[in-house]
């Protein structure tokens, strides 16, 4: 199958492509097919090694493959049911993936998956003033920066209003080899409480549309400095012709320390058969 994640307009999210039996293939081959899409993630379902998860999942980019990442789980799942499958537990979806057991939760409007632990260290010396200058960005409007783990790692720094993070052109970028930038920057009013754009800096400079990992540890960032008491939404993608939103939700019993939740809308494009 393939599906877009984040988005209640189809094509308005992150494209995925979901390969629900991928038990004879090779490493080999499930990269073959990632870099074939030529999606941002490419998702292969196996029979699960953890007798408490439904399934396990193996992530790949087209170059790479990865330990977690957000819109492949929500993506995963929605095309999982939409195929007849039903979960061991009653409104709870469990894969296995890199980082171990990850949670779906159904039970709301939109699937949303628990956000897995998110290391935060300061970033390394010399790393913000090399990103402030490769990206463009004023000093004096960065309000926050640290190192963020949370399978992948991200290089997050806050900016002072969502229009500074809004007007960055990417034709005046200077990539930075080897690594992934996350900017978070709020909006005054609205729906939407932040905006958000993720750079990586892997393969040469590409912006993710929307990015449920980067999300997730952005979430957990901000409920270390208890500022996520209350769900909130973000939008991605809107530079790059995207509608993407990313809804938080902390646990309304214990939002400075529970478990996040990241959900989203899921559009199922294309449904039939590969053959490798």
């Amino acid at each position: 199958m393939q599906c877009d994640v984040f988005s209640t307009r189809p094509t308005g999210g992150n494209g995925l492509a979901v390969v629900l039996d991928g038990t004879d293939l090779t490493d080999g081959q499930m990269q073959a097919f990632a870099r074939w899409t030529n999606l941002a993630e490419t998702t292969f379902v196996l029979p699960p090694t953890d007798p408490a998860a439904d399934y396990d999942i193996r992530i790949f980019t087209a170059s790479r493959e990865l330990p977690f990442a957000g819109h492949p789980t929500l993506g995963t799942a929605t095309c999982w049911l939409a195929a007849g499958n039903t979960p061991k537990e009653a409104g709870t979806l469990r894969q296995n993936c890199g980082v171990g057991l990850v949670d779906v939760d159904l039970t709301g409007d939109t699937p949303a998956f628990v956000a897995p632990p998110t290391k935060i260290i300061p970033l390394p010396d010399g790393r913000l003033d090399q990103i402030a200058h490769g990206l463009g960005l004023d000093p004096a409007r960065i309000l926050g920066h640290a190192l963020l783990n949370n399978g992948p790692e991200w290089h997050a720094i806050e900016m002072a209003s969502a229009d500074d993070i809004l007007a960055l052109s990417p034709r005046d970028f200077t990539p930075i080899s080897g690594i992934a930038v996350g900017l978070i920057a709020p909006h005054p009013a609205g729906p939407v409480a932040f905006e958000v754009r993720m750079f990586s800096m892997w393969s040469g400079l590409i912006e993710d549309p929307i990015t449920g990992s980067l999300n997730a540890a952005l979430a957990h960032w901000m409920q270390s400095q208890g500022r996520a008491k209350q769900p909130y939404t973000v939008a991605q993608g809107t530079q790059i012709g995207r509608e993407g939103r990313v809804h938080v939700i902390p646990d309304k019993n214990a939002p400075d320390e529970g478990p996040m939740r990241i959900g989203g809308h899921t559009n199922i494009l294309i449904e039939g058969h590969v053959t490798l």
